[in-house]
């Protein structure tokens, strides 16, 4: 069965094909399909922006259908930079949107922050399945570390030893992340879908 990630991020898509064939999925990328739409993100949350992508692809293919949303929610910073994580502050590069989050907690004793993923699947029959994935943590008082990317050299996740996501093995983000928890409980429904 065809299912269309929506998207054209390289790793993401290679993410979701690792996981998503074994389970009898042929997984293709927006590109893949020759679909150019880029869906404007309205939603006030991660699940409405996920479900809007989501939408826009069936609607042109009536198809499977995974989209997904995320980003970091920074406790002192009223929960930014929360939807806008990829374009927090109009800033055009990742290490600029850190260094403003840095800057933000400045002399800030509360540092707790949490990274959030929402995906919404539709089926062949349009049914729509929503499912969100949280990672909490902390975040550091300065970047660190290579692997990964977005905020992860400012992040200290409560699985780790006190270092950041960026420190740590990309196998241990693929173990523990908001992007993680969200995908197994993916697999999980699908799983349970295909039992009769």
């Amino acid at each position: 069965m065809d299912l269309i990630v929506a998207s054209n991020n390289k790793g993401k898509i290679a993410e979701y094909k690792d996981i998503l064939t074994p389970l009898g999925f042929q997984v293709f990328s927006q590109a893949e399909k020759n679909i150019a739409v880029e869906v404007e993100e309205t939603g006030s949350t991660f699940e409405e922006n996920a479900a809007l992508k989501a939408r826009a692809i069936y609607e042109l293919t009536k198809c499977c259908v995974i989209a997904d949303d995320s980003g970091l929610m920074v406790e002192a910073l009223n929960g930014e930079p929360g939807i806008y994580s990829a374009r927090y502050k109009g800033l055009p590069t990742e290490h600029e949107r850190r260094m403003a989050v840095l800057e933000g907690l400045r002399g800030a004793d509360n540092r707790n922050a949490r990274f959030v993923s929402s995906i919404c699947f539709i089926d062949e029959n349009g049914v729509e399945r929503l499912f969100t994935g949280t990672w909490k943590g902390t975040i550091a008082f300065r970047e660190e570390g290579t692997n990964g990317f977005g905020y992860d050299p400012i992040f200290i996740s409560e699985d780790a030893d006190g270092r950041t996501t960026a420190s740590m093995p990309i196998s241990f983000k693929e173990q523990y992340s908001h992007r993680a928890k969200a995908v197994k409980q993916l697999v999980d429904a699908i799983h349970r879908l295909k039992t009769p």
